[in-house]
């Protein structure tokens, strides 16, 4: 019988979108004070690929990634959407912008060696269910040396520009998770997803 063992540590990601830059940048502010300093950052991009959000964020939307200094245990996940929803909630209180309900959207999730999850509310048939109303999804496997598409991966995280920003987030978990003394980061790149592992 196979015992459980404890997730190794994770990179917190956090997707930002709004029509705004000023409202962006006061989102960061306020995530930088909840989770510590960012250790990347993309440029702001124009999220052109759909009009779903046009009706509750309006258009001209533009889309940044962040990721945090402090890793988090990956079991977070469920508590962090619940504080960015509660951040989207105080910001839109804090604007006040009736043709607009939702100014900032706050996607949270995290990358490890082998996989980039996102948390959601909505329920779907490839998405696991966590707790308290939030599910996981895998948006990305890495895998062959890079990030690969799902079917249902988000238009704008299969842009290579994305993968290349999601790679410099990976190598610095990577990094920091070597110097925590975790041996099989030094192998990551031999393609985590398709190590064997022993039986569940």
């Amino acid at each position: 019988m196979a015992r459980p063992r404890a997730a190794q540590p994770v990179k917190l990601l956090l997707g930002l979108l709004s029509g705004d830059p000023d409202l962006l940048r006061r989102a960061r502010q306020l995530l930088v004070k909840r989770f510590g300093p960012t250790d990347v950052e993309s440029p702001l991009w124009p999220f052109d690929e759909t009009d779903y959000y046009a009706p509750e964020m309006g258009r001209g939307l533009q889309r940044q990634f962040l990721s945090f200094a402090t890793l988090i245990n990956p079991d977070r996940l469920v508590e962090i959407k619940h504080e960015t929803n509660a951040l989207e909630q105080q910001i839109a209180e804090d604007v006040v912008l009736p043709d607009i309900p939702r100014p900032v959207n706050i996607d949270p999730g995290y990358i490890d060696l082998a996989r980039l999850v996102l948390a959601t509310t909505k329920d779907r048939g490839h998405r696991i269910y966590l707790g308290h109303g939030i599910y996981a999804e895998v948006t990305l496997l890495y895998a062959a040396g890079g990030w690969q598409v799902q079917p249902w991966t988000y238009p704008d995280y299969r842009k290579p520009a994305a993968h290349a920003v999601f790679a410099d987030m990976r190598a610095r978990l990577r990094a920091q998770r070597q110097a925590l003394g975790d041996a099989a980061a030094g192998e990551a790149d031999a393609d985590p997803a398709a190590r064997p592992e022993a039986a569940p």
